[in-house]
């Protein structure tokens, strides 16, 4: 043990919370150098004073200009520390990040019109508007994305119309749910649920 790892051991050893194999250090050390056994043995006399003698008090400003004369503590908390600390969350946070950046440019791109369907026999396609005829029946799930959509016969499913418009006629029919993305948030999330829902098939 160095010396200077011995002074702040005294103070604890004195004030009784130095136990176990610290105290058997300072001890040992104490025994060999004869510097800090008498800056010890100061201590230890110092503190029987103070003991002794409980009517000795402090000046007031004692306190004020110590803490003045302290050195100001510095922040161990920074943001790099917490990302180290944190390696899976900090992973995680970048796969979102580096995610919705690619989501983002994909909505931003995807202008072509896309049609999605089991049987897309029954549709008709003219310009970027898909048409289901009166009398035509989809059967299955029907997408529909940066296009319009007008409906006039039946849809066994579901509907989603991404980035477009949807127009439904008095003698249109949908058993499922009708899902219109204007926003690419919303896109995001319907893309991660289509994924999960692929692999769960």
């Amino acid at each position: 043990m160095e010396c200077k790892e011995a002074l702040p051991m005294m103070h604890e050893y004195l004030d009784g919370d130095l136990e176990g194999a610290n105290a058997a250090r300072l001890k040992e050390h104490l025994l060999v150098c004869p510097d800090c056994k008498k800056r010890f043995r100061e201590l230890e006399t110092t503190e029987a004073m103070i003991m002794a003698s409980p009517d000795v008090k402090a000046p007031p400003y004692l306190k004020d200009r110590i803490m003045l004369a302290l050195p100001p503590v510095k922040s161990n908390r920074t943001f790099g520390q917490w990302f180290r600390r944190h390696p899976a969350v900090s992973v995680a946070a970048v796969f979102v990040l580096v995610m919705m950046g690619s989501f983002m440019s994909l909505w931003n791109e995807d202008t072509e019109l896309l049609v999605k369907g089991n049987n897309l026999d029954q549709v008709v396609i003219k310009g970027d508007t898909v048409y289901v005829p009166p009398g035509h029946t989809v059967s299955g799930n029907l997408t529909v994305q940066s296009g319009k959509l007008q409906v006039d016969g039946d849809i066994n499913g579901n509907l989603v119309v991404i980035d477009g418009s949807v127009n439904l006629a008095s003698t249109a029919h949908i058993s499922g749910q009708v899902t219109k993305i204007d926003e690419a948030f919303e896109w995001m999330w319907f893309k991660v649920s289509e994924f999960f829902t692929q692999l769960s098939d």
